[in-house]
Parts: C-alpha cells; structure tokens; sequence
C-alpha cells in the first residue's frame, strides 16, 4: 500500500557495517547528498546494538548499510523511537533488505515524497522470570531460540499458550517467529513463510523426538510461556535474533509476546516481498528449482 503523504526529513542517522567494503564509499554518497540537501546527519560506522545507547530524538530517518543481521541490530535500536529504516542490501542473501545498493538515492527520494510505502513489521518481547524476578528481556525482530549450550543436544520442554498447556515435548530446541523471521531460522528448521504483514507468530520445534510435534501458528495477540522442567541433561540457551545470548536454568519461565512497538521498514518500489522471495528461493522451475 502506497502513501501520498510527503515526508520532510530533519536529520538521519547512518549505520554502516564497516565489515562491508562497500560501505565506506557509499556512507561518503550518503553524507554528500545530505548535506547538499541540507539535512543533518549521524553517523555510526562500527554498529553495534550495546554501544549505542539512544538516538538523537530529532531523527526522521534512519538509513543501514549492511545485510539483514544489521538490520535486526538496529531494529532493537530503533523500534521504540518510531524511526522508519532505510535497509541498503550489501550483504550476501538479504530477506529483509530490499533496496540494493545502487538505489538507495531513488529510495531515499520516493521515500521523502511519499510514494514508497512503510511496512511496520511486529516484533517479540522476551522476557526470562527466575523465581519471580525478571532476570532478561530483550526485543526481537526475527526469533528467539531456546537450545542446548552443551554436548548434548535434546532438551525437555513445556509450551503454554495464553495459560493452556499446549505441549510437553522433547526436541534439539524451540523457535519462536515473527512473519519477518519466517524466512530465517524457521524455515531452515521446516516452518512455513508467513507473509510479512501477520499479526502471527510460529511456534516451531526444532528436529522433535514426536514426530507429531509440528509447526503452529498462532494469533499475534497470543502470550507464548516456555518452562525449562528440571532433570536437563544438558545446559540452555536463550538467543534472541542470534545476537543476544542469556543462558537458563532449570525452572526458567521464558515469556514470548507481541511487542507494543514495531520496526518500520521502508518499502522497495522495485520489487515485492513474494519476487523477493521467489528470488531468493530460486522459485524458478525446472532443473535448479
């Protein structure tokens, strides 16, 4: 869905993945062309989500030139700020970035007058009580994973639904996805491609010991509990979008909820979500399909 609303952009922030060789020429366009714009500007060149507390509460925009795990740093970053981003694919398998590097000025363009879309993607909030102390929350724009941390693979589980029990399983772990983080780890572990504007999540073991364990999805407004029961044989593992690690401990209470805020992603004019993935996926028929 397009917008017909013009934007006036007072200042962006830059965060560049200066692991990328590209970027450090394109951040250099992108501050000229701001500046003969007029527009103020930050810029980050060694992003990292811990380093940077806050951001200036003027921004209007913020413009990430890296792949999609930049992407996802920043979305925990920026979310409860309302910052649309501007995501400039420089990785090597992109879902979430779009824009290829060569667009980013057109972008930025359709973006100001108001004819490039804003997708707002639902993000989880996680949180870990410990004897009824919340000892962990972090927000997450992909998944958060329970796994083992040991040698040992298989773990035991329970799984509440909005208070119901839904499932004791044994599995080499758990994923808990957002429509966004459907084209990620969850479908690596066989769950389904969501398109990207659900309100739902999935709810997906990772290799069960029952079979009949499969993926679920559930409403956006569900409140998912994780329970670790005793007797593990091996340690746990809580990661957030394969950024944030906590370790667990048996009788953890693992809370998965819709975030009250969303990260706003800038729309290509180019190209949709489904030729994304049908690129991406090479959903080309024939011999390579």
């Amino acid at each position: 869905m397009q917008s017909n609303n013009k934007k006036t952009i007072h200042k962006v922030s830059i965060f560049a993945n200066n692991k990328k060789a590209e970027s450090s020429q394109l951040v250099s366009d992108i501050q000229n062309f701001l500046t003969s714009r007029d527009v103020a500007y930050d810029t980050y060149l060694t992003f990292d989500a811990y380093d940077i507390k806050k951001v200036d509460k003027e921004t209007s925009l913020a413009i990430i030139l890296g792949g999609d795990g930049t992407v996802l740093s920043c979305a925990r970053l920026l979310h409860a700020y309302g910052i649309p981003m501007l995501a400039v694919n420089l990785g090597t398998f992109g879902f979430i970035t779009e824009i290829a590097k060569a667009e980013w000025e057109s972008a930025y363009l359709e973006y100001e007058k108001g004819v490039a879309a804003v997708s707002r993607r639902l993000m989880i909030r996680v949180s870990v009580q410990r004897k009824e102390k919340r000892v962990f929350q972090s927000h997450g724009l992909n998944e958060m994973t329970i796994s083992s941390s040991g040698l040992s693979k298989m773990i035991s589980l329970h799984l509440y639904i909005n208070e119901t029990l839904a499932s004791f399983f044994r599995s080499d772990g758990v994923i808990v996805a957002t429509p966004t983080g459907s084209t990620g780890y969850s479908l690596a572990a066989g769950g389904p491609i969501l398109d990207v504007n659900l309100d739902a999540l999935i709810i997906n073991p990772i290799c069960p010991f029952t079979l009949s364990n499969r993926p679920l999805v559930v409403n956006g407004e569900d409140i998912i509990k994780v329970i670790v029961p005793k007797g593990q044989k091996t340690d746990l593992a809580l990661s957030v979008d394969g950024q944030v690690l906590f370790l667990l401990e048996e009788d953890d209470e693992i809370v998965i909820e819709k975030s009250r805020s969303k990260a706003l992603l800038i729309e290509s004019t180019k190209r949709n979500y489904y030729e994304v993935i049908r690129d991406k996926l090479n959903w080309s028929g024939g011999l390579h399909a």
